[in-house]
């Protein structure tokens, strides 16, 4: 698999693209990795997702076979029209996409406010038809702004949109990223977030924690989850360095960050959210599942 990045992705999906620009295995059936058993059934204590652009060179149907068998109750990070295939396979999609102007261009640029409210009255309903919750946003670059300003800007652009939020009961989440690989973003601590959701004042505005970002920007994973839990709608995993398998390669211990998550009550989704660096894409994503399966 050649390198790809979320900018990436989402770049190809505005763009329309039937297909991520990937390359590697066949999106043949018959060519897919293989696939090991899991040797008992997940836990429960935690609701596994997976990002799909991670994985863009599988088809998605097969995907979500694949994830069913596995104990995945969700492929996340799609456009509506691929929607009914996962809904077809019994699955869900956690975090859904198809609104807005990509991860550079978003609440914190008033000159984009009306086309992003634009995009996200026409997307919502859709969400709610399709029975999901989550619809991520994204803040845009700082582009100059300080941190107050920023606020205000956000504040500004959501509060056009939580009124129908509120309505179709869709829950606009905002993601954490760092701000040195999606250079100069403005939503990259925590804290910075949570002022924002606090701000917004709407039950239905919420962060997507991203571990793999926060581990980046501030580190001090466990204490932020357990302080800010109750503004996340969904958490993100990864590995760092370099946002491969999230196993014993690399700095974060997951199994006690996912004690952590469960310790503070949170019930939503958790969506492995690292490319696979092993051969075996899907025998990776096996191990990290359980990893996080506490």
């Amino acid at each position: 698999m050649k390198n790809i990045t979320r900018r990436d992705a989402i770049k190809t999906a505005l763009a329309g693209s039937a297909a991520m620009a990937v390359s590697g295995i066949s999106a043949s059936p018959l060519n897919l990795p293989s696939q090991k058993s899991v040797p008992a059934p997940l836990k429960g204590n935690i609701r596994h997702s997976v990002s799909k652009w991670c994985f863009g060179d599988i088809e998605l149907d097969a995907f979500c076979k694949i994830c069913k068998k596995i104990g995945i109750e969700s492929i996340e990070l799609l456009d509506p029209q691929d929607w009914p295939i996962v809904k077809a396979n019994g699955l869900t999609v956690a975090m859904a996409q198809g609104a807005g102007l990509g991860i550079d261009r978003g609440f914190n640029d008033v000159n984009l406010h009306d086309e992003l409210v634009a995009s996200y009255e026409k997307v919502i309903p859709m969400v709610a038809e399709a029975g999901l919750t989550n619809l991520i946003c994204f803040s845009g670059r700082r582009n100059g702004v300080t941190d107050l300003q920023g606020w205000q800007n956000c504040e500004k652009g959501l509060k056009r949109i939580t009124p129908i939020a509120e309505k179709y009961k869709v829950v606009l989440t905002m993601e954490l990223l760092n701000s040195i690989g999606h250079k100069d973003y403005l939503n990259d601590h925590t804290v910075w977030g949570a002022e924002l959701c606090r701000r917004v004042g709407s039950p239905n505005f919420k962060l997507l924690y991203d571990i793999y970002h926060m581990q980046i920007m501030e580190g001090d994973i466990i204490n932020n989850i357990r302080k800010y839990h109750e503004f996340f709608s969904h958490i993100h995993t990864g590995g760092n360095p370099g946002r491969n398998e999230i196993d014993e390669t690399q700095e974060l211990y997951y199994p006690a960050i996912m004690k952590a998550i469960v310790e503070t009550g949170y019930k939503g989704f958790v969506g492995q959210e690292f490319v696979p660096k092993q051969p075996d894409k899907i025998a990776s994503l096996e191990k990290c599942i359980l990893l996080c399966d506490v």
